[in-house]
């Protein structure tokens, strides 16, 4: 009896702390609020010089926010629509033709196949000078796609220049449906590719779809790509594991400081391909929901990862409605993968004197293991099992790239060339490539590499120790020197340059699809799979723990903990 009213006694006891403590949490916001509201009409009325209300709450909110992380988010009314297809609809009213501004020019750069813009006839290359007759030089990014998007079936005026004349194309807006899966399809030696590029609304039925289209040529391997996704909807990413493993098994949990924010996520129907050996390639721009998939899987030991490390994002976003049609993005919980650990590489909670989120400490990463007895580890992303080095373009590419040199030449090749025969082996030929180098040579090339960065530093810290007159012989023999290199760079680094005008000319024949298909014959990371799949006991070894974390061309790396 003593015992049953002592339990009584803390369970009434523990309530009523609770009740305080959420009482003294309202009186907190409640006060806060009072005080912040009048700062801000005294500000408004009494400050000496103008100021705008929305602007100065937008400040307010940002200010505040930024103190948290990245992902917590006000969106304004204005940009609910550009929010929404972001991060929720792959769906929206336009044209469907991509611009660039070059020079203060607006051009388009690209056209998507079958859409209105492309059986209007309108081409990478054209020179937009007007939408509905509006002028739009001058005009932002932002300015131009409110232009061109709209209702689906309302009629849009596009003012071009091709070839020195002017032509107005008149083109009715169609509703642009940007799917989750960019292409899919079978990449030679019987291996079945599907490229994820989001995790927005229907990701989970484009994968299955395009799962069950690969299945009918009974592939001996299936690749999911994910490299390059950024992520999206949680429950997308547990519908696309639910694939690939059995039902009734844990997929994620998410934990917030709130009970009602704590949940699990198990797969809810059985698989359609259970058995089929799974790649998930990933690279460090793999994110949140990409990495769930990845880091579920490769928990589960039902897939073998390759690329890079993945981004190391372990936060769980939702949405709150605000007035006046503005909403809220709030981080609200960690999410942890089956084995229970979190990717989460930065600690938001403990900033620098900066302001700065830094890595978590290496004492504070655990070990855990998957359900075979591999041993992951939490923070810094998911680890791959197989890492194959990274494609790092040089600064000449970069600088070409940035000033779009690519992209009047690769326009010419095509009016020069009205056909070419296939995207699968499109490679441009070394006549082709000197052309494009001598097209250069009225062009800004300016850069500065590497080693001339590393030489502006040595010249400053001679000069900080007072040393430059002792080395200034030798600094200059070594900048004329660079100079020199740098000339030869076109030809140093030919094949990376040819790899993306290739890129860029393959678009103009075959579009998206065509440019995602060209690049395969350059892959490293498909390369890696394929050889996987030829390789049973190598996927055999790795799933038993006995050969994970392999660099391709390198050592074996003991730890996924240290870069």
């Amino acid at each position: 009896m003593k015992k049953i009213k002592y339990l009584i006694f803390a369970a009434v006891s523990g309530i009523l702390i609770l009740s305080f403590s959420f009482k003294e949490d309202l009186f907190l916001v409640s006060k806060n609020l009072d005080i912040f509201a009048s700062l801000y009409k005294e500000i408004n009325i009494n400050y000496v010089d103008e100021t705008s209300a929305p602007e100065l709450m937008k400040t307010g909110i940002d200010a505040m926010l930024e103190s948290l992380d990245p992902y917590t988010q006000y969106v304004p009314e204005s940009e609910i629509e550009d929010y929404k297809l972001k991060y929720v609809s792959t769906q929206y009213g336009g044209i469907g033709a991509g611009t660039v501004i070059i020079d203060g020019k607006l051009f388009v750069n690209e056209v998507s196949e079958g859409y209105a813009a492309n059986k209007s006839d309108v081409k990478a290359g054209d020179q937009v000078t007007k939408i509905n007759n509006i002028e739009v030089k001058g005009k932002e990014r932002g300015q131009i796609s409110q232009l061109l998007r709209g209702p689906k079936g309302t009629p849009v005026d596009l003012t071009i220049i091709r070839d020195g004349k002017e032509i107005i194309k008149k083109i009715t807006r169609e509703e642009i449906k940007q799917p989750n899966v960019s292409y899919f399809g079978m990449v030679g030696d019987g291996i079945g590719y599907i490229k994820l590029d989001k995790f927005l609304e229907n990701s989970g039925q484009e994968v299955k779809d395009a799962l069950v289209s690969l299945n009918k040529e009974n592939p001996k391997g299936i690749v999911l790509d994910l490299r390059n996704n950024g992520g999206g909807i949680l429950q997308e990413a547990v519908k696309i594991v639910n694939l690939f493993v059995d039902k009734d098994l844990l997929i994620v949990t998410q934990k917030g400081k709130n009970a009602e924010k704590t949940i699990t996520y198990k797969t809810q129907i059985p698989p359609i391909s259970p058995s089929v050996p799974l790649v998930v390639l990933v690279n460090n721009n793999s994110a949140s929901a990409s990495e769930i998939v990845a880091g579920s899987l490769q928990d589960l030991d039902r897939a073998i990862i390759i690329g890079q490390r993945s981004y190391g994002k372990g936060l769980v976003q939702q949405t709150f409605n605000l007035p006046y049609n503005s909403l809220v993005k709030v981080t609200v919980a960690k999410y942890y993968t089956p084995s229970g650990r979190c990717i989460q590489k930065l600690d938001y909670a403990h900033k620098n004197s900066d302001g700065i989120a830094e890595r978590f400490a290496d004492s504070t990463i655990t070990m855990y293991q998957t359900k075979a007895g591999r041993n992951v580890y939490s923070g810094n992303g998911v680890y791959p099992d197989i890492v194959v080095d990274a494609v790092k373009l040089s600064p000449i590419t970069i600088t070409m790239l940035n000033k779009s040199m690519f992209f009047s030449y690769a326009n010419q090749y095509k009016k020069e060339k009205p056909a070419i025969a296939t995207a699968k082996t499109f490679q441009i030929a070394d006549a082709d490539y000197a052309i494009f180098a001598n097209s250069l040579a009225d062009k800004d090339l300016s850069y500065q590499s590497r080693t001339e960065r590393l030489l502006t530093e040595l010249r400053y810290e001679a000069d900080k120790e007072n040393k430059t007159a002792e080395v200034k012989a030798d600094l200059e023999n070594l900048k004329n020197k660079l100079t020199s290199a740098k000339k030869a760079d076109l030809i140093n680094h030919k094949a990376e340059i040819k790899r993306v005008l290739e890129t860029q000319i393959v678009s103009r024949y075959f579009y998206e699809k065509g440019r995602i298909e060209q690049s395969f014959q350059y892959d490293k990371e498909l390369a890696a799979a394929k050889s996987i799949f030829n390789n049973q006991s190598q996927i055999l070894a790795i799933l038993k723990g006995d050969g994970n974390y392999k660099v391709i061309g390198k050592p074996v790396k003991e730890t996924p903990i240290v870069d």
